[in-house]
């Protein structure tokens, strides 16, 4: 296991990945998506060619950014279906730097655990007092630019809901999970007051690979 500087130095040789406009193009697109997509599916959203988004999207795999897996075309199967392509999909990796070098990490697993060992629950609910009120301060009347500006990756759902496609501490959410989502609800829930919108619609829907909480749409709040 490395130092602080050691990840750091790592970080930032894979974060520079991202400096070249068409591989940040790329990396954008294939962030939003649920699915993993093909390299000429990722070519036609950047605008480029199938091989010069190939050689991005191995860069960015390369580094992290990105994972990889084969599969067929929907559809496509049995003989002359042809080799499995090779499909690019967002990491829960995460790559943080700073300088000089800090571990805000170790600090929050030290409040998270000192949170669950408070067995009485007060600790608990000055969480989620202190969340909400963290979401009234950062909201406002656009709750996608609110949410985004905390750290989250809104997607308007059809139906006039919000769903969160990641956690923005989602690594301390692998080991207190039941206290991220707690957070996560009455921050978002904050959010929705400051916009003047109903608090309610923030409700728990744990999903893998997105967020524990969904914004139900408008008039759907129980």
């Amino acid at each position: 296991m490395g130092t602080n500087e050691d990840r750091d130095r790592d970080a930032i040789s894979d974060l520079s990945s991202l400096d070249d406009p068409v591989r940040r193009r790329l990396y954008e697109y294939v962030r939003t998506c649920d699915e993993p997509v093909g390299r000429e599916e990722a070519a036609r959203a950047a605008g480029i060619s199938r091989t010069l988004a190939a050689y991005h999207l191995d860069r960015l795999a390369d580094a992290g950014l990105l994972t990889t897996s084969y599969a067929r075309a929907a559809g496509r199967g049995g003989p002359g279906a042809g080799r499995p392509a090779k499909r690019y999909a967002r990491t829960d990796e995460e790559l943080s730097v700073s300088v000089p070098p800090r571990d805000y990490g170790l600090l929050a697993g030290v409040l998270a655990e000192a949170v669950a060992a408070d067995d009485s629950g007060t600790v608990r609910e000055a969480v989620a007092a202190a969340a909400h009120a963290a979401g009234r301060s950062a909201g406002g009347e656009d709750l996608t630019t609110a949410l985004r500006g905390c750290g989250y990756e809104p997607a308007t759902t059809d139906e006039g809901g919000v769903d969160l496609r990641n956690c923005p501490f989602h690594r301390l959410a692998q080991e207190h999970t039941e206290l991220v989502c707690w957070l996560n609800l009455h921050l978002v829930r904050g959010l929705l007051e400051a916009g003047g919108q109903p608090p309610g619609r923030a409700v728990l829907a744990p999903r893998p690979g997105h967020c524990c909480v969904v914004v139900d749409p408008p008039g759907r709040t129980a």
